[in-house]
């Protein structure tokens, strides 16, 4: 009898826990935004202030247009991996933002296994990749994404960023 109610207990053990991770495995890919934006939030507030003070002038250097007197409108960082296939599926989309001729985009691709790039992958909380970061003309961030992203929608990103900051259109 013992041996029949062991059994027992742990075939329906089995069946009750083979939907529960699977409701944990739904649950965690709805929740995947929320998650990255929670793990970023963390890494951001580890940034010791050295690294701030290092990108930030950094930014301010290479990426307020302002200042700098460079004529690109945005800035988009996309840190990524050559080994990462949607990091791979975003190379062809950089290429036509970068070739946009109506709107000049700063394109920056900050490769995560690269050890200089490690400080901007702290400072802005880098938790998956790929992930596009866009600055605007004075360095600031107004965006981000995570995962593949077309052209088009980095556009009406864009045009929406600045029909609310009230500047010309495109």
């Amino acid at each position: 009898m013992e041996y029949n109610y062991r059994t027992m207990f742990k075939r329906n053990l089995l069946i009750l826990l083979i939907p529960l991770l699977f409701g944990f495995i739904i649950l965690g890919y709805f929740q995947k935004d929320r998650l990255n934006a929670f793990i970023s939030g963390a890494m951001q507030q580890e940034v010791n202030l050295e690294t701030k003070l290092s990108v930030e002038d950094k930014i301010e250097e290479e990426y307020n247009y302002s200042k700098n007197g460079k004529s690109y409108d945005f800035t988009l960082l996309e840190f990524g991996s050559t080994g990462c296939t949607m990091c791979k599926q975003m190379k062809p989309i950089l290429e036509e933002i970068k070739g946009w001729k109506n709107r000049k985009v700063n394109v920056v691709f900050m490769h995560i296994m690269k050890a200089e790039n490690l400080s901007w992958m702290k400072y802005y909380g880098i938790s998956a990749v790929p992930m596009q970061i866009l600055l605007d003309n004075q360095g600031k961030e107004f965006f981000r994404h995570y995962g593949v992203i077309s052209a088009s929608d980095i556009e009406n990103v864009m045009i929406e960023h600045f029909s609310n900051e009230k500047s010309p259109a495109f």
